[in-house]
């Protein structure tokens, strides 16, 4: 057992002799300052510390990234931006289990399915925080990241740029170019009638792909003016697909950066931030309940994979669907099957449904499989995904046994099972990572493009 558990465990017998506080408990009695003691003590022994806040961007670079980040102009078919999978009004997610992509209609919940669109596989991961140095691993199965003195990994291989000045930036490189993303299926035309020049390309060209988005920004004068002004001694001929990137990770990081959580004001000191059910579920979260051990940290992220048993449902991926492989479709290694990449929790109340597919639709549901993982894995109903994927659960006893089988070892309960008043605590917790001001980020949406196309999806 760690020293935090043991520690824990001491402090526990502090807290219980203090609980006489007021109505509901609430801070205002004796239990309040033994909360306190315990919490702040093992946060500190979990190295759970204040998360640096990135660089103040630069404004005219934010303004021109937040007009590309919701730019038709740059998708094949003119019918589709970076907004549409990861829009400020859905959690800076879509709102579905699993997205539906190019041919699709409408935004978030309400998109629905033309005569070619499909399902992408897999749940939309929000883009909170994603500009928070030490960031390095994007995606649900870690397929590009990097940092600049590391270097960027990425499916593109050799061709994969090296002067992105985070992956935040290096991420906008990838859903421009899959067919069922933003390019576009061949033989389609664009919105305006036109035929689609990146259309006839296939997945891996992607330094065929990204010169054509670029030249579609530059062909717009605004963009090509405001490029230019951004990044200064550059020439049309030297604008390329990393200067699209660093604009459009400017405003991400400027508009998704949520660090005024209440958590993020008891760990600056202010213990007056949390009610005494966040700091029990905070005292679960990183003790008993052993969430922090994949969790961890103040971005509760390792940012590493792990199995943990998520109901295969939906489409699956590649040749081993209706399932799929997580990590091990990356490193191509049997032990790394099932795993996904661990995701922060920040405004995790924000961005449902849950899990690598979207699997459930309930938060508190998606801690109680954490918690229990095979009896909700036998329990579980697809009926809360999109209709058009029910019936696509992998409910096999082969299944589950394989599922299980590579369970990873941190997903256990230290001691007795949670009661329901824990997990209540524990939800409390988790409300407790949602910063504020990002309930309503209408005004991140522009009143319109610069290449005149439409803002509705």
């Amino acid at each position: 057992m760690s020293a935090s558990r043991v520690l824990l465990g001491v402090v526990t017998s502090v807290a219980l002799l203090g609980a006489c506080g007021g109505e509901n408990g609430e801070g205002t009695g004796p239990i309040a300052p033994a909360l306190d003691q315990e919490l702040t003590a093992l946060l500190e022994a979990e190295g759970v510390k204040p998360v640096e806040k990135p660089a103040a961007q630069d404004p005219g670079l934010v303004e021109l990234g937040q007009l590309l980040f919701f730019e038709k102009e740059l998708s094949g078919r003119r019918n589709i931006a970076c907004s549409t999978c990861h829009h400020p009004m859905l959690g800076s997610a879509d709102g579905q289990s699993q997205s539906r992509g190019q041919g699709a209609t409408g935004l978030g919940p309400q998109r629905v399915h033309g005569d070619k669109s499909l399902f992408l596989a897999r749940n939309t991961l929000s883009i909170w925080n994603r500009g928070v140095k030490g960031w390095d691993t994007m995606f649900w199965d870690g397929r590009l990241g990097g940092n600049p003195t590391d270097g960027y990994i990425s499916p593109a291989g050799d061709a994969t740029p090296q002067d992105f000045s985070n992956a935040l930036a290096a991420f906008f490189i990838i859903p421009i170019t899959p067919d069922e993303e933003m390019r576009g299926f061949p033989g389609e035309l664009d919105v305006k009638g036109n035929a689609n020049e990146m259309a006839d390309l296939t997945n891996d060209d992607f330094a065929k792909i990204w010169p054509l988005v670029v030249a579609r920004a530059m062909a717009v004068p605004f963009y090509k003016d405001a490029l230019l002004a951004a990044f200064p001694g550059k020439t049309e001929a030297d604008i390329n697909v990393v200067h699209l990137a660093e604009a459009t990770a400017a405003f991400m990081t400027d508009a998704f950066t949520a660090l005024d959580t209440p958590f993020d004001r008891y760990l600056a000191g202010n213990h007056g931030a949390l009610s005494d059910a966040q700091k029990r579920g905070a005292l679960l979260f990183y003790g008993r309940a052993n969430c922090g051990s994949c969790h961890s940290g103040a971005l509760q992220t390792d940012f590493g994979f792990h199995n943990i048993a998520a109901p295969q449902v939906g489409t699956g991926k590649g040749d081993e669907a209706p399932l799929d492989y997580g990590r091990g479709r990356i490193t191509l290694k049997e032990e790394d099957r099932f795993k996904f990449r661990t995701p922060s929790l920040r405004n995790i109340e924000l961005e449902g449904p849950w899990m690598h597919n979207g699997a459930y639709a309930n938060l508190e549901d998606t801690v109680r499989h954490h918690l229990d993982p095979e009896a909700y894995l036998k329990a579980y109903d697809d009926k809360q995904v999109e209709p058009e994927l029910w019936g696509t659960y992998q409910s096999s006893e082969e299944t589950r046994k394989l599922l299980l089988g590579s369970l990873d070892p941190l997903l256990k309960v230290e001691g007795a099972r949670l009661t329901d008043a824990e997990v209540s605590d524990l939800m409390a917790f988790l409300s407790a990572l949602t910063d504020p001001a990002t309930l309503n980020q209408l005004y991140l949406i522009p009143d319109s493009l610069p290449s005149g196309l439409s803002l509705d999806d």
